[in-house]
């Protein structure tokens, strides 16, 4: 059976998803060569995306959690994968918060502020509730979506004691994201945190099994 050429493929799904609002998809990860895309773009279904022979491109998928290494060919961005003609594929799928990662800005920020139940702690005898999280990181080191320069604010909610004030100058920024490695801060594997940013905030958990050296999408935190 013929295999339906990429650029065919891709605008049936780009008129697919038109019926619905253009979210983002996948994220690139690293890129070589001139692409039209660059590395920390967001992508959306039926992106056409051509690689030279000896390009490369790692593209994130914010629903299936699937990270994949690219070369050459020509790629059509789809909801969970990407398909790919004249070129290799390879694809492993990592530790994230699939689909969670998907939410708009507006609809994060409203999540994170929904009154629902919580999880109870005990605190000198006290119970104390803990916002229930928006998402889950599996990577110790945030990479925070914020779009623009100002003061970061983290702290730890399920223990007193840890909190981190961050000033992100805007050469901080890599298109609108930064990196919370370049603060020297190293989140703790099991803890529940709040960040704040720009009037907004977002409660999130780092799973007990987070790691330091976590791949983009296990530590990808939007606001």
């Amino acid at each position: 059976m013929r295999s339906i050429p990429v650029a065919v493929l891709a605008a049936t799904l780009a008129f697919a998803a038109s019926a619905r609002a253009q979210v983002p998809v996948a994220l690139v990860e690293e890129i070589t060569g001139s692409a039209g895309v660059e590395f920390m773009d967001y992508v959306t279904v039926g992106k056409v995306i051509r690689l030279g022979a000896h390009d490369v491109i790692v593209l994130g998928y914010l629903k299936s959690c699937l990270r994949e290494t690219i070369t050459g060919g020509v790629i059509a961005v789809g909801l969970e994968q990407s398909y790919v003609e004249n070129g290799k594929v390879v694809r492993t799928r990592v530790k994230c918060d699939g689909g969670k990662m998907q939410l708009n800005p507006e609809e994060t920020a409203a999540s994170a502020g929904m009154a629902s139940r919580g999880v109870s702690i005990g605190n000198a005898g006290a119970q104390q509730a803990i916002p229930p999280e928006s998402i889950r990181l599996y990577g110790r080191v945030p990479m925070v979506e914020v779009k623009r320069d100002g003061i970061l604010l983290i702290e730890r909610i399920d223990q007193p004691g840890e909190q981190y004030e961050i000033t992100i100058a805007r050469g901080d920024l890599v298109r609108g994201f930064f990196d919370v490695a370049r603060a020297r801060r190293v989140l703790t594997a099991g803890g529940h945190y709040r960040a704040r940013f720009g009037g907004k905030e977002v409660v999130f958990a780092v799973d007990p099994s987070a790691t330091t050296a976590a791949p983009l999408l296990a530590r990808l935190l939007r606001f």
